[in-house]
């Protein structure tokens, strides 16, 4: 299982943090600053959200409350095996990872893991540990908890980003194969709700990434990577982000059709909806990086707000 996406980069408020410690922050020491390590290089805020849709997809296979069992099991199981996946993204790119301002200081970049060779062990572990440990109970868990991880490890990082346009397209499958974990964990992989849950990431992907590429479009084009901003103008960019944005809200506010779902989701996933259309219109009609940086963090709210609501939405009445 990934980050969302890949999903998975960094979220706003990694940014920021580079941005306010810069080079500095290497000379802290303590456990906070220890802490903060862990924090990125194991991308732990974006684990959070990847757990986050995990946790919807079990309420959406479950109809309602999972139980506090799946829960757990879908919480260490998943955050154990995206954390590992994140580790080998960045053990991956630490070359490359020098070359951006975004993100420059990584540890593994900045030499605050004066060893790195564990990196890849650890997240090795992470993955399979929990991966083969539910084989015998639960197969299709341990199918997409390895899937996401070889999604987002070796599709990729590994193969796609550094080769196609497609990349984030195709990367937005590992944000996917962590809504049906979830969905497997409570023991219907393949509940229709979770499904389109699933589509929805895959689709929230691009635009999200696409978004943040915007906004450092000329570290991209430096470094070579093949995103699509980088690529190409940022007018054509932002009209390729609206083409993945409305389907997407589409899908959202589509999920109110299911039975167990009413108005307690149907309100703030709408009203989180049109923010997001306003926004994705707003850079067609002008792509600067300050309304690329709004959707971006218009982005991140949505999918927080959208799996909460599915959260809330299956268990309180309406």
């Amino acid at each position: 299982m990934s980050s969302l996406s890949n999903m998975t980069e960094q979220t706003e408020s990694e940014i920021l943090s580079v941005a306010r410690h810069g080079p500095a922050a290497q000379s802290n020491t303590g456990w906070r600053y220890s802490l903060n390590m862990v924090v990125v290089l194991f991308k732990l805020r974006v684990v959070f959200l990847l757990v986050v849709a995990a946790t919807a997809g079990a309420f959406l296979a479950s109809g309602g409350w999972p139980g506090l069992p799946t829960l757990l099991l879908t919480w260490i199981t998943g955050g154990m095996a995206a954390a590992g996946a994140s580790a080998l993204n960045q053990y991956w790119e630490r070359d490359s990872d020098g070359s951006m301002g975004r993100t420059s200081q990584r540890p593994l970049v900045t030499g605050q893991i004066s060893n790195p060779r564990w990196v890849p062990i650890v997240g090795l572990l992470l993955i399979f540990v929990p991966s083969l440990a539910v084989l015998p109970f639960n197969p299709p868990l341990t199918f997409w908890l390895l899937t996401g991880a070889f999604i987002y490890v070796i599709i990729y990082t590994i193969w796609l980003k550094p080769r196609t346009l497609l990349n984030v397209v195709i990367g937005g499958l590992a944000g996917s194969a962590a809504v049906l974990c979830g969905s497997a964990a409570a023991g219907y992989w393949n509940a229709p709700g979770a499904l389109v849950l699933a589509l929805i990431l895959f689709l929230w992907s691009p635009f999200h990434f696409w978004s943040l590429a915007l906004i450092y479009r000329e570290e991209y084009a430096r470094a070579d990577f093949p995103m699509l901003p980088a690529k190409t103008t940022p007018q054509v960019a932002s009209w390729w982000v609206l083409a993945h944005t409305l389907p997407t809200g589409i899908a959202g506010l589509a999920l109110v059709a299911l039975p167990y779902l009413g108005w307690i989701y149907f309100i703030p996933v709408f009203i989180i909806t049109m923010d997001l259309f306003w926004r994705a219109f707003k850079l067609v009609r002008d792509p600067v990086p300050q309304n690329a940086r709004g959707l971006f963090i218009s982005s991140n709210i949505y999918l927080l707000v959208l799996l909460i609501a599915i959260c809330l939405g299956s268990v309180v009445p309406y």
